[in-house]
């Protein structure tokens, strides 16, 4: 993908559920004399969602749907983001799928960060489902977004071995710390630069 960086960053939104640890380590990327994009706009389908508190510290825009009704909600979000000039989407640690139709309006500007080596370990409840494998190696992924679940275009990937002593949360740990570093990595590789 290439998008007009000159000196203009690309202006992203995120889109979190949670902690908004990578959220976190992708505001402090934006920051960079390297970066290619902007923070500018979080979305999140979960107002307790911790990750919020970061729109306050890095003085950001946020915005936060239900979702219950899908459609509704993602056509409250298109046009905000719309508004907002945004021109790509991250999302980082986001509980909700996105519809055909959503996907469509940013084809090829959506990336997603999931914590497998996809193709493998698609959808929830990865960490355990690695671990009742007896895997040797797991890691995580970033993507671009299609309309199918974690099946999009691999941009960047990088391997964490599992030790025996590995439980759920120890590998969870493990491969988040590999995340922060992963995700602005395939931001560069997306601009080629």
């Amino acid at each position: 993908m290439v998008l007009s960086t000159g000196h203009n960053r690309v202006r992203t939104a995120v889109f979190i559920s949670g902690t908004g640890s990578n959220l976190k380590s992708l505001a402090i990327f934006s920051k960079t004399k390297i970066s290619p994009i902007s923070i500018n706009f979080i979305v999140s389908n979960n107002s307790k969602a911790k990750g919020l508190n970061y729109a306050k510290k890095f003085k950001i825009k946020k915005k936060v749907l239900s979702f219950k009704n899908k459609k509704l909600s993602e056509n409250k979000l298109l046009s905000i983001l719309k508004k907002n000039n945004i021109e790509m989407i991250c999302l980082a640690g986001f509980m909700k799928i996105l519809s055909k139709n959503f996907i469509k309006k940013f084809k090829g500007k959506i990336l997603n960060i999931h914590p497998s080596l996809l193709p493998k370990y698609k959808g929830l409840n990865t960490h355990q489902r690695v671990l009742n494998n007896k895997e040797k190696y797991s890691g995580c992924t970033v993507h671009f977004v299609n309309a199918r679940l974690d099946s999009g275009k691999i941009i960047l990937q990088k391997k964490v071995r599992i030790s025996k002593k590995d439980t759920e949360t120890s590998l969870a740990k493990k491969i988040l710390a590999q995340e922060h570093k992963l995700y602005p990595k395939a931001i560069l590789k997306v601009f080629n630069l």
